[in-house]
């Protein structure tokens, strides 16, 4: 069982296993339908695609945040249309690094499904070594997913609030570090960061190949941003909850469990004036 990453040598001694099913989830911010393109072309053989806005995000108020998780419900009734019950071992990949993969990945946990990993490297590392790509869309067997949810896992705004400088909630923003100073920011209307966060920008978890540092130097890096915080103690958020999804997945990886997300992030802290921000 895979529960983090999956390298592209593990993938491809599962191709075409039928107790694996392998999700695309490329994406890119500013341009929607650049993902389904993308797969439309080419992706790994049997892959599904899970579009970022319609699979990974619930509907916005305009006070929730631009990536809203769906309805535990409404998310395990999408997997069992893709074919994924829960038995499964899934895994997710993207171009990005890992972000969008990151966020199903997480999204999988928080409905109970543990047999889940990314793809160290992504879409990007699959091509690298000269494997398999098709354009041929896979026929899905409709099954049911049986929602094992678990709500312990996100924290909303308001337990945010509640926990600010108290010194038993440690906020980390996984933005960039000019976003996370409130500089040159594009995304959302007013920047800055949650009083008291601290930053570990999600790029910092990869190598100059794209693939995740190795667990002893992601612990080493998160230590050095978290100090000996206690990794439940830690919530993750960023502009909109996906590519927190990324720290929360390395933290994982290097044996730093417990650790939860804000999915409403930066984008849903600011839509209330009333909430304080630092800058």
């Amino acid at each position: 069982m895979f529960t983090t990453l999956v390298t592209v040598d593990e993938l491809t001694a599962h191709l075409g296993d039928p107790s694996w099913i392998l999700c695309d989830c490329r994406h890119d911010l500013a341009d929607y339908d650049a993902g389904r393109r993308a797969y439309a072309e080419a992706h790994i053989p049997g892959a599904r695609f899970l579009h970022l806005d319609l699979d990974l995000s619930g509907p916005k108020t305009g006070l929730n945040g631009r990536h809203p998780l769906p309805h535990p419900q409404t998310f395990a009734l999408r997997l069992g249309a893709l074919g994924i019950d829960n038995t499964r071992q899934v895994v997710a990949y993207d171009a990005s690094g890992g972000p969008y993969a990151a966020r199903l990945w997480w999204m999988l946990r928080w409905v109970g499904h543990t047999r889940v990993a990314v793809l160290d490297g992504g879409w990007d590392a699959w091509r690298a070594a000269g494997k398999p790509v098709t354009p041929d869309v896979p026929s899905a067997q409709p099954t049911t997913y049986t929602l094992r949810a678990h709500p312990e896992l996100a924290v909303n705004a308001g337990y945010v609030s509640a926990h600010l400088n108290d010194g038993t909630v440690h906020v980390l923003d996984a933005r960039s570090p000019e976003r996370f100073r409130g500089e040159n920011e594009t995304l959302d209307p007013v920047g800055g960061h949650i009083p008291g966060a601290g930053n570990r920008f999600f790029k910092t978890n990869l190598t100059e190949s794209g693939h995740f540092k190795a667990a002893p130097t992601l612990a080493r890096d998160f230590r050095d941003v978290l100090g000996s915080a206690d990794p439940f103690s830690v919530v993750h958020q960023c502009g909109s909850g996906v590519t927190a999804c990324h720290n929360l997945l390395a933290m994982e990886h290097a044996g730093l469990s417990g650790s939860k997300l804000y999915p409403g992030s930066w984008s849903e802290w600011v839509s209330d004036s009333t909430r304080p921000i630092e800058r």
